[in-house]
């Protein structure tokens, strides 16, 4: 090679190199200005940024993208009749600081009887961002954004999204021509300040006028849109006639200021157009938002079917406990276990009715052991009925259990006396470890159940001296095992049992769905709970112990040396999963918003809603409470109930017990209750006592509340 060539081939060289950088990095900006989607099949969330790199001192725009499918919308700042605005936090660099959302003009979205505020397509929110002068070329410009939105279509969903960007910080700000686009158009459509003010008068009792000076000739479908969600009645019609709208005021009828400040939009020549407005409010209208109104007529409540905590007498919550014991044993979450201890007593009693006997009272020591246990944590941490579901690591390990007995009852594995006394004997014979088992499990399930009278009695029980509450447990105890018990115990009823055979295998197996059905609950409820980690973590649980009681089954007639490594090896996989159930399965510090059109309990809340005449309805409930969730399926969730409440005003807040929250405790106390379900329904009178209604509920009864909170009755769908 001659020396001429060796420039040349190091400059090829160099080119290489500087091509490759140049591969390398293309993507990077191509990526930069947006994040990572998050995806639900309602919205797909972005955040799109209009720089690639930012520069020290500069001012620059993101914006959260919204795609938002067919049929389904978001809201704005005012939502209308019902929904939640979108929210941002934000995590900046120190220095660095996030503008408030510049909001697009919203649209009018009519869902009979209501109307919302919002936005439906794609919708961009931008914020305007400060990159702090002190910021140095060189360095990384990392911003999160958890945002959480609230989309409906005929249901609401929230959903929520954590997005981030992370940008190079460089002498000059390096612009992303596309993303810098669709922000500019947003930003160009943003409603403008309008260059007059408008004027809102009264217009006799119940309707407003807002006078619009200096419109322009030809303009229509003009709508206003206040900031205010107490300002005007959204669903009703805007009357317009020239340059004045004819406005219905709100049912909740305040102004705080002498001005007013809202949107409003029209088309003008086939282009939507919007306009921010101020308005000046009339002296005299003024006068009369400032007026106390009215209140409501005085409503005399029912007589509730469960005396509160505090008129209860011992003797009368020991019948309740006793009542509710026995009742507990017809729910859902109870009845497989009570049935695979009958098959056991079937096929226990053809040979020996005294050891059906001893398994009847080893059953009850179960069943009294473990609500002793429960209560006297219950008592001693000033907890509820439930308080272990609250805890998504032990809410995980029961969906383990149950997974586990699932398929050791469809025969998938057998390893042995003691382990089979926590499966295959929990379904037939199992000996007196699995009938001791049977009754701690079948208490163990019980616990997401409230039954009839129960909630009156446990509130009663933790407010009282430990010896008087651990009475009403064992009231409650021996009401839960007085049906086994007795079967165990009467020849008459065990001739009834059917004699075993073959048929006894397939209830066998049968048993394992409901097993299974519990355990896919329970891994819904510590999703609630924690979110996807909860679930990967159960999932993960699952299997891990399914490979671990596996692995000892499949080695314990090998020999000693290599039985001992299984175990070792099975422990290992155990150990090293709770850890990482422990780790992953955290609730979030902050609550997820509510589903549906709810809006979220608390006390001020109550007080504030009651202070605008509007009767309240409170539904304390938790994801891991199968009556709360049978109440929302039979009562809650139907039209008629909707029907009602819009009708008569009723506002409907729920109080998430999923996780523990002392407010929400506290308030359960209050009303004489150790956990949920409790339903409260407050008239529409500042300081009003709340009815409340039966843990067991049904459209007539919630609806006739209503009527007795408003003072009014309604026509209803089921009650023309």
């Amino acid at each position: 090679m001659s020396t001429l060539d060796m420039p040349a081939r190091n400059g090829f060289s160099l080119l290489k190199r500087a091509a490759l950088a140049l591969a390398l990095l293309t993507p990077a900006t191509a990526w930069a200005a947006e994040s990572t989607a998050v995806t639900s099949p309602r919205v797909v969330a972005t955040l799109l940024s209009s720089r690639d790199a930012v520069a020290p001192g500069e001012r620059f725009h993101l914006a959260l993208a919204h795609k938002i499918t067919a049929g389904w919308h978001t809201y704005w700042r005012n939502p209308g009749d019902s929904g939640e605005p979108t929210k941002i936090d934000w995590q900046l660099p120190e220095g660095a600081t996030a503008g408030p959302i510049q909001w697009p003009a919203p649209k009018a979205i009519a869902f009979e009887p209501l109307v919302n505020f919002g936005f439906d397509g794609t919708v961009l929110l931008p914020v305007e961002i400060s990159v702090p002068a002190e910021a140095k070329p060189g360095e990384r410009f990392a911003i999160t954004a958890k945002a959480t939105w609230l989309v409906c279509e005929k249901i609401c969903i929230p959903e929520e999204g954590v997005l981030s960007l992370d940008l190079p910080i460089a002498a000059e700000p390096v612009i992303d021509s596309a993303a810098q686009a669709r922000i500019a158009r947003t930003l160009a459509g943003l409603p403008q300040e309008a260059p007059f003010r408008a004027k809102l008068t009264a217009n006799g009792p119940d309707k407003m006028t807002l006078a619009i000076p200096e419109l322009p000739a030809g303009i229509s479908e003009l709508r206003y849109f206040p900031l205010s969600d107490t300002l005007i009645e959204h669903a009703a019609a805007q009357q317009v006639e020239g340059g004045t709208l004819t406005l219905a005021r709100s049912s909740a009828f305040r102004i705080a200021e002498p001005s007013v400040e809202g949107v409003i939009t029209y088309s003008q020549g086939g282009t939507k157009r919007a306009l921010s407005l101020s308005a000046d409010v009339a002296p005299d209208l003024l006068a009369q938002a400032s007026a106390p109104p009215a209140p409501p007529p005085v409503v005399t409540l029912p007589t509730l079917p469960a005396p509160p905590a505090e008129d209860l007498t011992i003797w009368v919550a020991l019948a309740f406990a006793f009542a509710g014991g026995l009742i507990l044993n017809l729910m859902p979450c109870v009845l497989p276990v009570l049935f695979i201890k009958a098959l056991g007593f079937a096929q226990a009693a053809q040979a020996s009715r005294s050891e059906v006997r001893v398994h009847g009272l080893l059953f009850l020591a179960g069943v009294v052991g473990t609500f002793m246990v429960l209560a006297g944590l219950a008592i001693a941490l000033g907890a509820g009925w439930g308080f272990q579901l609250q805890s998504p690591p032990l809410v995980i390990l029961l969906a383990v259990l149950m997974s586990l007995i699932g398929f050791n009852l469809l025969g998938a594995f057998e390893i042995g006396g003691k382990v089979q006394g926590l499966g295959d004997g929990l379904a037939s014979r199992g000996g007196p470890v699995g009938a001791f088992m049977t009754g701690a499990l079948a208490v163990v399930v019980a616990t997401p159940c409230t039954a009839p009278f129960m909630g009156a009695a446990m509130g009663y029980a933790l407010t009282q001296p430990p010896a008087a509450a651990l009475s009403i447990f064992l009231a409650l105890a021996l009401g839960f095992a007085l049906p086994v018990v007795a079967l165990s115990f009467a020849p008459g009823l065990q001739r009834l049992l059917p004699k075993p055979g073959p048929w006894m295998v397939v209830l066998k197996q049968g048993f394992a769905f409901p097993m299974f059905a519990t355990a896919i609950w329970l891994v819904w409820v510590a999703t609630m709970q924690t979110g996807a980690n909860g679930a990967l973590a159960a999932l993960i649980a699952i299997l891990v112990a399914g490979f671990a009681v596996w692995l000892l089954g499949v080695t314990r007639r090998r020999g000693a040396a290599l039985r001992v490594v299984a175990a070792g090896l099975a422990a290992l996989f155990v150990t090293t999963t709770a850890a990482f159930v422990i780790e992953s399965a955290v609730p979030p510090k902050q609550a997820p918003a509510s589903a549906g059109a709810s809006d979220v309990w608390s006390p001020e809340r109550v007080a504030e809603l009651q202070a605008q005449g509007k009767p309240v309805f409170v539904n304390f409930t938790a994801a891991w409470c199968i009556t709360c969730l049978a109440n929302e399926r039979v009562a809650l969730s139907r039209q008629d109930v909707k029907d009602a409440f819009a009708a008569l005003g009723v506002t409907y807040l729920k109080a998430d017990w999923t996780n523990r929250n002392a407010a929400i405790a506290a308030a359960l106390a209050e009303h004489g209750r150790a956990g949920v379900p409790l339903y409260l329904v407050y008239p529409g009178s500042k300081g009003a006592q709340a009815e409340v209604l039966p843990q067991l509920l049904t459209v007539d009864i919630i609806v006739r509340a209503a009527e007795r909170a408003a003072g009014r009755e309604v026509q209803t769908a089921r009650n023309p």
